[in-house]
């Protein structure tokens, strides 16, 4: 089989191997391509799985039996979303499957007319109607809902609580997103059993391949579907007062009228019902059956629900209900090093996307802790990104932490799995669980039912994941600091870290998390260490941990991760610590030492009775530690020691701000980035809406322009918009929110980028940065 690196722009596939067999373009097709079928159970079963092959072998392939360009790697799909007006999203409804005319008869007996929606409405009406119908989806708008959704979710659950036995997609997972649904949408609720067979006929009419013998029956359903959302649409019409956002749409339509037209709401009306119950009915199911199946994971959300959220954003990627989706290539196109001809249909299979190794380590490998998980593409990317996700994982989380609670000891069941068959939506039709009702924890405790946990609305901070670590000592160490060895509870290793790391430590029940440096051997499989000073001005976070923590205790950490990077290639380095500011410096300098790099390590503080870790310093560095001490008038002469710049000599230093601001103004003669600083705090991101100065940012792969005014921060006007975006210190310290700029200056505010990173202006930390001009234009 040719190398599609070796020949990018030839067809990958061996020429000889089919012979008569060609694509639209003339290429031979393969033995593997000629075979594929979505339809069949395999691909039902397991899409990234069944396409395995294409990932590894032929990541862009033409399938006779479809009569579409199948896509599966995860850089090639991403490309595709970017760009919606190359791909179109206008095929995204049609059928996939042509029916016959008995059929088409029926349907057009019912006047069905399904046309445009959001999902496949060509530029430039998409982003226009977009705009408009955006706000209900914001994660504010949606935080109105959470109530209704406990609420559903908890009534269900104590319909079958004591039963022991349960079909989790009957009695739970298909009614409820259904009644949530029409909640949202404002649609009064109809007779549940009528619309689950309308939804999976428009499924199986739209993306499946229905026999002959079968299509009529779908049709049929179909539009009588069609029929009951215009009645409803008209219902509401005449009162479009109240919550929903059918209403809120048919409002702003006597706004809009060219935007949201007539056709446009009766389609919505049948397409949203679909969308927004279907997929998320299948997602839960699908994350129950995988959490399931993975006892260890599922017994841990149990004991810590805070790592519901990534679970659920892990489960979305490793076992999604959206397996694929369509586009149409509107003109001539390389994908993936192919030849793709105007006019063609592509299958994007974004399960596939979702296990391919290139952009997740070890994919098939099902991990709650991913810190990536949520670069997911199951809804989708860009323009067309599902608006209702941030209400879909909602729902999970809270369904995921119902169950949890009140079932931690829930089992699955011996069953076989089946599923509708179609190329798009994918989700058990049952999923039978059983447990002990007498070991239901709520016997035990009818407390436990008070008990609820934040939602976190929005894509989670791959920074949010936590982890439970046990206090195994906790020493009184000078200076009035505290030294915290901590291990994990079931003995196994602790994560990796290297110099300049830092770990976040929930500090007590109050949601407060502060970052501390790691400050031990990197070697140490067993322990993280921090130190921490007690800060006489603490807002609960060193005064929590000196008051609070002893030998045994349990601790919520998340991390490591490291935006002050030591550089083992250097030549030579200078360390320079300040107070507290020598837990990474330290740990920097023993790694010099192990590797064998000529340093230097400079430690001021106030005396050598304050100052914690000298004696050990000592004896490890030896004369490379200088110390200087206050009280013996031993200030450290930084224009002395870096008056003259160096080449090939890197400075880190790490302290108080007025002697991270000195050495910067000794520094500014040596090289780009000679000097490299960790700081504590950072005040640089406040906000003085007296002295700031509005600018406009354009979203080139979500073709949104926002406006943020003077008292807004960038981040906080991508979330109004609903534009997903990692996000965790808020001060410019972590690096978490860092998006990339592609034109545009920025003002940067952040003490994460070097010089050299700022002078280049390609990203920016997006909760304190601003534009130095007009306007920005960004990756998003």
């Amino acid at each position: 089989m040719t190398s599609l690196t070796a020949k990018p722009s030839a067809c990958p596939i061996d020429h000889g191997a089919l012979a008569g067999l060609k694509t639209p373009t003339g290429c031979p097709v393969s033995r593997k391509a000629a075979e594929f079928d979505p339809f069949e159970d395999a691909y039902q079963q397991d899409p990234p799985e069944y396409v395995r092959w294409s990932r590894e072998q032929e990541p862009v392939f033409y399938s006779p039996k479809l009569r579409y360009w199948v896509v599966t790697r995860y850089d090639d799909i991403k490309a595709i979303f970017r760009d919606n007006l190359t791909f179109s999203p206008s095929i995204a409804l049609e059928k996939i499957t042509p029916t016959g005319e008995e059929a088409n008869q029926v349907l057009a007996s019912y006047n069905y007319a399904m046309n445009r929606t959001l999902v496949n409405e060509d530029e430039p009406a998409h982003m226009a109607r977009r705009r408009v119908l955006m706000a209900p989806f914001t994660p504010e708008a949606l935080k109105e809902h959470e109530p209704m959704v406990r609420e559903a979710a908890r009534a269900y659950v104590d319909r079958f609580i004591d039963d022991g036995r349960a079909d989790l997609v009957d009695q739970m997972l298909w009614e409820v997103p259904l009644t949530i649904a029409l909640h949202f949408l404002g649609v009064p609720e109809e007779d549940m059993d009528t619309l689950r067979q309308y939804s999976i006929a428009h499924t199986v009419n739209t993306w499946g391949r229905p026999k002959p013998e079968e299509q009529v029956a779908v049709a049929h359903a179909v539009g009588n579907f069609w029929q009951l959302a215009g009645k409803i649409l008209e219902k509401m019409r005449r009162d479009p007062s109240g919550p929903g956002w059918m209403k809120y749409g048919i409002r702003k339509q006597a706004e809009h009228p060219d935007v949201v037209t007539d056709s446009y709401l009766h389609s919505m009306m049948m397409a949203g019902i679909v969308a927004a119950h279907e997929t998320t009915a299948n997602a839960t199911a699908n994350a129950l059956k995988l959490l399931l199946q993975h006892p260890s994971a599922w017994r841990e959300i149990c004991d810590d629900p805070s790592l519901i959220p990534n679970a659920v954003e892990e489960c979305l990627r490793h076992n999604g209900s959206v397996a694929a989706w369509r586009r149409l290539a509107t003109k001539d196109v390389k994908v993936g090093g192919i030849d793709i001809p105007a006019g063609a249909k592509l299958l994007i299979v974004m399960s596939s996307a979702n296990h391919d190794e290139r952009h997740f380590e070890d994919p098939d490998l099902f991990d709650i802790r991913r810190d990536n998980s949520s670069d997911h593409l199951t809804f989708g990317y860009g323009a067309h990104q599902c608006m209702g996700k941030n209400l879909a994982r909602m729902e999970l989380q809270i369904f995921l932490e119902e169950l949890t609670k009140r079932l931690p000891h829930m089992r699955l069941c011996e069953q076989k799995f089946t599923y509708v068959p179609n190329t798009s939506f994918r989700g058990p039709e049952h999923l039978w669980v059983e447990w002990d009702p007498a070991q239901n924890p709520e016997r035990r405790d009818p407390r436990l039912l008070d008990t609820v946990h934040p939602v976190r609305i929005g894509e989670p901070s791959r920074h949010a994941i936590s982890r439970t670590m046990i206090v195994e000592s906790a020493t009184r160490l000078p200076g009035d600091v505290l030294r915290l060895r901590l291990k994990s509870p079931d003995g196994r290793p602790v994560p990796r870290w290297t110099p300049g790391a830092h770990i976040d430590i929930e500090c007590g029940d109050s949601g407060l998390s502060r970052q501390y440096s790691l400050c031990g051997d990197p070697d140490d499989a067993r322990t993280l260490e921090i130190a921490v000073l007690r800060d006489p001005d603490s807002r609960g976070g060193s005064r929590w941990l000196h008051e609070n923590l002893k030998a045994g205790d349990k601790v919520k950490v998340r991390g490591p991760r490291n935006h002050f990077r030591f550089d083992e290639g250097a030549q030579k380095v200078i360390l320079i610590a300040g107070g507290i500011g020598i837990t990474p410096i330290g740990a920097m300098a023993r790694r010099a030492r192990q590797l064998g790099i000529d340093y230097e390590l400079h430690y001021s503080g106030r005396s050598r009775a304050c100052m914690a870790y000298l004696d050990e310093l000592r004896q490890l560095h030896g004369e490379r530690l200088q110390v200087h001490a206050s009280d013996e008038g031993g200030r450290c002469d930084f224009a002395a020691l870096l008056g003259r710049p160096q080449a090939g000599v890197q400075i880190y230093a790490c302290g108080p701000v007025r002697m991270l601001e000195a050495l910067e103004q000794c520094c500014a003669g040596w090289p780009e980035d000679a000097l490299r600083v960790e700081h504590f705090h950072s005040t640089r991101g406040t906000l003085d809406p007296s002295k700031e100065q509005p600018f406009e940012v354009e979203l080139k792969d979500s073709g949104i322009t926002l406006q943020v005014p003077a008292d807004q921060t960038l981040l906080a006007a991508l979330r109004g918009a609903n534009i997903d975006v990692q996000s965790d210190c808020g001060e410019g310290l972590c690096g978490s929110c860092e998006v990339r700029v592609l034109s545009g200056q920025v003002d940067h505010r952040d003490v994460v980028l070097t010089r050299a990173e700022r002078d280049a202006n390609s990203k920016m930390m997006a909760c304190c940065s601003r534009a130095a001009c007009g306007k920005l234009v960004l990756e998003l």
